[in-house]
This record gives structure tokens, sequence and C-alpha cells, in this order.
């Protein structure tokens, strides 16, 4: 792992992804907006998974919302490490997530516990 190192993915949320959502959490389908833990929940995917992977333990995520994004949008979740401690075993990663055009739908940081990997 390396400051600069990325990853993303991209994912086309459906209605059935909206109703499998709010049937877990007990709410109605709304207007098609995808609810924002959904695209908490693409980070958390990529870090655990990809970047840093697998024995990854997240601390911390902040995220800014500043656009919503519709069933049918294609979304790309991104996470770049931005910073390295290997004296604690953290990494720093800034966390992006764009909709239809690029356009920014939230952004963020999150902090990792990477043990033997750093």
């Amino acid at each position: 792992m390396q400051i600069g190192d990325k990853v993303h993915m991209e994912k086309v949320f459906s209605v059935e992804d909206l109703k499998t959502y709010h049937a877990l959490g007990g709410h109605s389908v709304t207007d098609g907006h995808i609810p924002e833990p959904l695209f908490a929940g693409l980070f958390s995917y990529l870090l655990g998974m990809e970047l840093p992977g697998l024995g990854t333990n997240y601390l911390k995520q902040e995220t800014d919302y500043c656009r919503t994004a519709h069933v049918g949008d294609v979304v790309t979740a991104s996470v770049e490490i931005t910073r390295l401690r290997p004296d604690k075993h953290l990494a720093d990663l800034k966390t992006v997530c764009t909709g239809n055009g690029g356009k920014i739908i939230c952004t963020g940081r999150a902090i990792v516990y990477v043990k033997g990997v750093i």
C-alpha cells in the first residue's frame, strides 16, 4: 500500500435494491432517491474487499452529501489512500461518490486500522 493507491467500483441501484433496503429498515419505498447509507455501503465494500482489503477494521467515516442519485443512475464510488501511519497501523483514505456525468454525490474521509499490511 502506498499513498495515492486508489480503487473504484460502479453500481446501478435498482427498484428492487430500494425495496430490500426499505424492507430491512421498516420503511416504505419513496420517490426513487438512493438512501445515503447505500453509498456508505459502497465505501465499506471497497475498504474491506479491495483497498486495504481483508482484515481492515473501520474506525471512522465522515461523509458530506451534496446531491442525490436516483434508481438507474450509474454511481461510481472510490477510495484513495491519502496518508499512512505505519507506527499505528492506520490508513487515511479519501472517499468520493459520483453520479451521472461525474457529478459529486458525496465526499469524505475514512480511517482504517490495518495490522500487518502497512
